[in-house]
């Protein structure tokens, strides 16, 4: 939830759905929620993203609210601020919220990345590092043109918020760190 790239997406993709990575953001709330209740709020986070539905979500996620708000008035108000930002992918279809409501995908990749600079240590020059990056992320591309798709077409198409006629700019769906 970097200030400065929420701004950004928003200035550049109007309209653009913000969705935080659930995983970065329980490790944000377990750092002020006190270490003997960690148990009990992780797993009542994670039973929010267990529901079924949209409206199961925002009730469940309402039952948190409820559980922490006397015990943990803190982790309450964290929780309530930041509401929309990890409940963004009830906006879309079922099928897809494994894929948006983390960014494994983005994470993997730059571990990739991270592997392939490593190993070479250091560069000659910026020339250098951009072509090896380059070529990495040509692979990635490629993968996902050729191949297996992390969001097909079809369903990217159904995820579309405000369908668009010629110049308009696109409801984007948008992973977060």
């Amino acid at each position: 939830a970097h200030a400065g790239l929420v701004e950004a997406i928003a200035a550049n993709l109007p309209g653009a759905v913000w969705q935080r990575c659930r995983t970065h953001y329980a490790a944000n709330l377990m750092s002020i929620t006190p270490k003997s209740l960690w148990p009990a709020v992780k797993a009542m986070l994670h039973s929010v993203y267990d529901q079924p539905d949209a409206a199961s979500v925002q009730a469940q996620f309402d039952r948190l609210l409820d559980y922490v708000t006397d015990k943990l008035p803190a982790v309450a108000e964290h929780l309530d601020a930041a509401r929309a930002d990890i409940l963004a992918f009830t906006g879309f279809p079922k099928d897809v919220w494994s894929q948006i409501w983390s960014n494994n995908p983005t994470e993997r990749l730059n571990r990739e990345i991270r592997r392939r600079t490593d190993s070479v240590g250091i560069f000659p020059n910026r020339n250098a590092i951009v072509r090896l990056v380059g070529a990495v992320l040509a692979e990635q591309t490629d993968e996902w043109a050729e191949g297996r798709r992390y969001l097909g077409l079809e369903v990217l198409t159904r995820c579309r918020q405000n369908p668009t006629t010629g110049t308009e700019v696109n409801t984007v769906l948008e992973l977060s760190a």
